[in-house]
């Protein structure tokens, strides 16, 4: 029977698409080649040791997958064998690829992981630490449900007096990540708008859900919730789920609570705890004083019996104290008296030096007026000028009315 190449391959397509067998198969191997087009389109090879399969999956089943495929990965395919005509080549049309030996979505986990580990989300030097005494403490967890009732129940029983604030969100399902990172957004906003000081912002947050499956708890493994969580200026306790469940936000938190209950243990003091802890430190600060009065009451009695009487001591010092005044009023008498001799000195040289003893003498100052300028050359005068003639009982004002020099003639 003569066939042409597309009639061929036509009748091969059509007998591989109706058999059985070869619809709804699983393929166990490993990917090599991965090529993700920029159409959306994933191609690649599956091989193992002795054969290789061509193998595509379209974007609209691609974008389910909870994990990134790659070369060298071992998966499970699911799918239809088909036949690509341009080329004449089977290949298998992929609409599931799960991870060999282990789930897809703790694949997903895991590259998420080991992705924001490199970034620095989980390294200690991010971590916050948490108040000892919050005053206001956020909450993001269904508004329905138990766990919400455990905290708030948890909370005022250990310390009534807190502020609780709660900021709801879905926490399972379609739209349920984006939900939750809003809500931490948001009590972060919230803290810097409205409650500016210190006294009334929002000191801690609890990021919780009760227990459940991975597929119920993977809200808290999208990166939108670690980087929410990761930005967040209030420190958060990640509390999602039983003590064995584990999720990316528990690793980007500051600190992870193995239950919800046991978060609001963490996040605030037992005030009965606290009250018998100062009542206890009162005590035994209240004893050790006891214990220091006595002391230093059997140290003084043995001072007592085995020394000089503190008031004999007392008295000598005051003794000492009156001596030392004495020699000290002796000495200020003796230098007020070098003192005195020498100003005694000093007036007699002034006196001897004062202008005052040569008026008494016959002789006169005289001032040129009104600077008052002393007058011993007649240079510094002219005719008509008025003087001040100072002599040892007065004054006596005059003018002026000649001048003659010295060697000067008629």
């Amino acid at each position: 029977m003569l066939y042409t190449v597309h009639e061929l391959t036509q009748y091969v397509k059509q007998r591989l698409q109706n058999d059985p067998s070869l619809n709804n198969i699983s393929v166990r191997g490993e990917i090599s080649n991965f090529v993700h087009h920029t159409s959306g389109h994933m191609y690649f090879t599956m091989k193992d040791a002795h054969s290789q399969l061509n193998c595509v999956m379209f974007r609209g089943a691609n974008q389910k997958l909870r994990f990134k495929p790659g070369s060298g990965m071992k998966v499970v395919c699911g799918g239809n064998i088909t036949v690509y005509e341009a080329r004449g080549v089977y290949q298998l049309l992929v609409w599931a690829i799960q991870p060999d030996g282990i789930g897809a979505l703790y694949q997903a986990f895991e590259q998420l992981k080991e992705q924001l580990s490199k970034k620095g989300f989980f390294d200690d030097a991010h971590k916050k630490p948490l108040p000892a005494f919050p005053e206001t403490i956020g909450i993001v967890t269904s508004r329905t449900g138990a766990v919400l009732h455990d905290i708030i129940n948890v909370i005022r029983r250990r310390f009534p007096d807190v502020r609780i604030i709660l900021a709801p969100a879905r926490v399972q399902g379609d739209g349920a990540a984006a939900e939750i990172a809003h809500a931490i957004r948001q009590m972060n906003r919230l803290s810097i708008s409205r409650y500016r000081s210190a006294a009334r912002r929002i000191d801690v947050m609890i990021v919780a859900r009760g227990g459940g499956s991975i597929e119920e708890l993977w809200a808290f493994n999208e990166p939108e919730v670690a980087e929410a969580v990761f930005e967040s200026e209030i420190p958060i306790v990640s509390a999602v789920g039983h003590e064995t469940d584990v999720t990316i936000c528990d690793f980007v938190a500051d600190l992870r609570a193995p239950t919800p209950s046991a978060a609001a243990e963490l996040v605030v003091p037992d005030r009965g705890q606290l009250a018998q802890q100062v009542a206890g430190l009162h005590i035994r600060i209240v004893h050790a004083i006891r214990r220091v009065v006595d002391t230093e009451r059997d140290r003084l009695a043995y001072l007592e019996r085995g020394v000089v009487h503190p008031r004999d001591r007392i008295n000598q010092h005051r003794q000492y104290i009156d001596e030392l005044l004495r020699q000290m009023h002796r000495s200020v008498l003796h230098r007020l008296e070098l003192r005195r001799k020498d100003l005694s000195m000093l007036g007699a040289t002034l006196h001897a030096l004062s202008p005052l003893n040569h008026l008494q003498r016959g002789y006169s100052i005289v001032l040129r007026m009104p600077d008052l300028a002393v007058v011993n050359t007649v240079k510094a005068v002219s005719a008509g000028n008025d003087l001040q003639i100072r002599v040892t009982d007065g004054e006596i004002g005059c003018r002026v009315h000649e001048i003659k020099e010295i060697g000067e003639h008629d």
